[in-house]
């Protein structure tokens, strides 16, 4: 027996194709912070303070992890 108010809890569709893209878009952001010259014990690299690591990869962290709220509080519209 299944309940009407089992059917409104589930995740729609669109609600897990929005979360996939938000998972991508949160590993695009960690790889582009991760990828990149990284410092040894006797050379400095100065790109660990370059514009894509320190600015540009967090915002698109943070855009992800919002679609992700986003993903899971749309509800679709009823037909």
């Amino acid at each position: 027996m299944k309940k009407e108010g089992d059917l409104s809890k589930r995740l729609a569709p669109i609600n897990l194709k929005l979360i996939i893209v938000g998972v991508v878009v949160i590993a695009i952001g960690f790889l582009l912070m991760a990828l990149g010259e990284s410092s040894t014990e006797t050379h400095f690299a100065e790109d660990i303070f370059s514009f894509r690591r320190i600015v540009v990869a967090p915002l698109i962290v943070f855009f992800g992890f919002v679609s992700l709220v986003f993903a899971i509080l749309y509800t679709p519209k009823q037909k």
